[in-house]
């Protein structure tokens, strides 16, 4: 089956984190707090690994499939025979009192099905068995996809941790310089202690990422049961983005999609039932074969006898006519659910170009020039140029880009996502063709 290299492929390049090594943060942003010596850094593919192999949801496609290989067997069993013996005008009265005139038969019955109904069962519980098949593959891509984005949240908890680490850092210095004015007399009390209270709202929002992270770990890890997260750290870019196929071209791909392969197989199922159901106006011969001993004289006889229900045709044709009913619905059912991916492909398609460009144009031209803005106004604020204010505006404005590029680069992540695991393909980017290679410092 193609899904299953595809999952893998997909998934594991999901949020273009190298899966084997651990990406370096960029020059501009400081690496977030050590990690615990027992906790190395954590990679997509661990994750996968681990869904793989324990989750409950995949599992239980072991335990379906053989229930379903027992009705494949119930289904395959001819019908049964049947042993009987009959006595008969035993302990009467008169000439049949006691067992004088008794009469006792030994028979052995079944039904010969007609109408091809045996192969009919086989081909109805077989092609259940495929179906599921698909149907676990669409469910462990699922899974997969729902990794990659709690994955995604540990690695943004991990980037908004090390921008409230540089965002500290400004206000450190904005402290700093604040109490030297106010020695030296050129600034009163107020602007030192404003400058402390921007400096612990940064700690602040440094704890908070510290939480989300702890909770983005704890998140994740219960896709495979662990109570006790073993990892700190994830590897990964998040400001790394792809170049992706035009929407025309990833629209092709739709077919790929797990949500309409299963809709070959459901059209078996239902082809397979619609036979079942048209073999059943063909009707079953019973018959009976047997010996009859007569008490009386000590005579012994065969006795048979057959017999063919009648009205078979019209008792079938309701059943019949619901199978047809429920094949012809398969086509609607299909354009709906393929009207609904290519909805959500457009939507995810536009919310990745929207984001990605915001990312880069974040990059190339706000960052560097608010960087090289906050890095004047300190000079200016040391000489006594400008005020405190303008230049803690301007602190706030580069920590605020720094924020916006990262959000929208979360969003393109989860568009990206959303359009793999629809498509089935996979978006790599290369190294040397990141979109972003982290802000300017």
């Amino acid at each position: 089956m193609w899904l299953r290299p595809a999952a893998s492929a997909v998934l594991a390049a999901a949020l273009c984190f190298p899966a084997q090594a651990q990406s370096s943060p960029p020059a501009s942003v400081a690496a977030p707090a050590a990690a615990p010596a027992r906790a190395a850094a954590f990679t997509l593919d661990d994750a996968l690994a681990r869904i793989d192999a324990t989750h409950p949801d995949l599992r239980l496609f072991g335990g379906r499939r053989d229930a379903l290989a027992a009705e494949l067997d119930r289904a395959g069993q001819r019908p049964a025979l049947t042993a009987g013996a009959t006595l008969e005008n035993a302990f009467g009265s008169g000439e049949f009192s006691g067992l004088r005139g008794a009469e006792l038969s030994l028979t052995l019955a079944s039904v010969f099905e007609r109408g091809g109904k045996l192969d009919a069962r086989r081909t109805l519980a077989q092609s259940r068995i495929d179906a599921l098949a698909v149907e676990r593959e669409s469910r462990r891509l699922d899974l997969l996809a729902e990794a990659a984005r709690r994955y995604l949240n540990i690695v943004a908890a991990q980037r908004q941790h090390a921008i409230a680490e540089l965002d500290i850092g400004q206000r450190q210095r904005t402290v700093a310089a604040a109490r030297q004015r106010l020695q030296a007399g050129a600034s009163p009390e107020s602007v030192v202690l404003t400058a402390q209270a921007a400096l612990a709202r940064a700690e602040l929002e440094r704890e908070r990422a510290s939480q989300r992270r702890l909770a983005a770990r704890r998140h994740l890890a219960a896709l495979w049961g662990e109570r006790d997260p073993g990892f700190a750290a994830a590897a990964g870019d998040p400001l790394t983005l792809p170049a992706i196929q035009d929407f025309d071209a990833l629209a092709e791909l739709l077919q790929r999609s797990p949500e309409i392969a299963r809709f070959a197989d459901e059209g078996r199922i239902r082809e397979a039932r619609l036979q079942l159901a048209r073999t059943q106006a063909t009707p079953d011969l019973e018959w009976q074969f047997g010996l009859r001993r007569l008490q009386e004289t000590g005579d012994q006889a065969l006795l048979g006898s057959v017999a063919l229900p009648l009205g078979a045709s019209r008792r079938a044709a309701p059943d019949i006519r619901a199978a047809e009913a429920e094949l012809a619905m398969l086509g609607i059912e299909r354009e709906a659910q393929g009207m609904s991916l290519y909805s959500t492909l457009a939507d995810a398609h536009g919310r990745y170009q929207v984001a990605a460009l915001e990312v880069r144009r974040l990059n190339d031209d706000v960052l560097p020039k608010l960087a090289r803005a906050e890095a004047a106004a300190e000079r200016a604020y040391r000489a006594g140029a400008i005020s405190y204010l303008e230049w803690a505006q301007l602190q706030s404005e580069r920590t605020n880009g720094r924020k916006q590029q990262l959000e929208a680069a979360l969003e393109a992540q989860r568009a990206l996502i959303e359009i793999q695991r629809l498509t089935g393909e996979a978006f790599v980017a290369a190294p040397a063709a990141s979109t972003a290679q982290g802000t300017a410092p």
